[in-house]
């Protein structure tokens, strides 16, 4: 969690600052971090889980957080490592150990490096299945001879670097268990004089913002899968960088109730220096970050 972007912090998210630009997870790496929210040893943890591409091969790497953002434990599975494809590895806390599994040999990937299927990754805690992702259940249960835990992780966030010219694609889960769904964000900069933002959900369009140059920056609330998602936009640096900066989207879906009753369809560009704030119950929320980088 603490390679979040510090404009993206515990208390609010202030787009426009300029430590956003530093924020530069490199335009050449292809880097995918999901957090998960669970109870390890009696302790509130988050367990957050890095896919990374680069020139090296592909990588993984699980670090386990208390709430106050301070690391309890770390593990990286190296390319040199990725040859093994599968391992485990117990992990020393403070209060005790957890052990983790993994299983990569008959992994797909896409072009992305979030594999697609064909593995799993789990996290053991007195026998009890903590969190389970990816595809091969069963053979995970078997490997790791445990049961489901009473309370399992929950999937709170997920950041991710996108690249494209024009559109820019991923797949996006807006709450725990959910449907996955085909998200897509259409902006063409370079050869329309009064560019406009474009999102669509499964290729329904959601949400459209014209006047692109004076809407630079905003926020407006959409509804998938019944739920309100409140979509925040930072597009600056694509429409008035010097280089070739990425863009900022985040979709809330953990929204207050003033929120709710003041949904207009979206904001005035704000001053550099103001912020909004996540609601204080984001914990039970889900938000999807997204780094759109622009292929010119």
């Amino acid at each position: 969690m603490r390679d979040f972007p510090s404009c993206f912090g515990e208390t609010g998210v202030q787009v426009a600052d300029a430590s956003c630009s530093s924020v530069s997870t490199k335009s050449s790496q292809n880097v995918v971090t999901c957090v998960y929210k669970c109870k390890l040893l009696g302790q509130s943890c988050l367990i957050s889980i890095t896919w990374s591409k680069n020139f090296m091969g592909q990588c993984l790497s699980v670090e386990i957080d208390d709430l106050l953002n301070q690391c309890l434990c770390k593990v990286d599975v190296k390319p040199s490592l990725f040859s093994k494809r599968k391992g485990s590895k117990c992990l020393e806390l403070n209060s005790g150990e957890v052990d983790l599994f993994w299983d990569l040999s008959s992994a797909k990937f896409g072009s992305g490096p979030e594999p697609l299927e064909g593995y799993y990754l789990a996290l053991v805690c007195n026998g009890k299945m903590v969190l389970l992702i990816g595809d091969l259940m069963k053979e995970a249960r078997k490997k790791t001879n445990s049961t489901p835990a009473p309370s399992a992780a929950i999937f709170i966030s997920k950041k991710e670097n996108i690249f494209g010219s024009r559109v820019f694609g991923t797949k996006a889960q807006f709450c725990h268990n959910g449907p996955v769904h085909g998200l897509t964000i259409e902006c063409d900069t370079i050869n329309d004089d009064d560019p406009c933002l474009v999102i669509r959900i499964d290729s329904k369009t959601e949400m459209k913002v014209k006047r692109l140059k004076w809407k630079f920056r905003g926020n407006q609330i959409i509804w998938i899968d019944g739920l309100p998602v409140e979509v925040f936009w930072d597009v600056h640096n694509w429409l008035f960088g010097t280089d070739f900066g990425s863009a900022i989207f985040m979709f809330q879906t953990c929204l207050s109730a003033e929120k709710l009753w003041d949904s207009q369809t979206y904001s005035d560009p704000w001053p550099c220096s103001q912020s909004f704030r996540e609601p204080k119950s984001q914990v039970l929320g889900f938000s999807l970050i997204l780094y759109a980088w622009k292929n010119e």
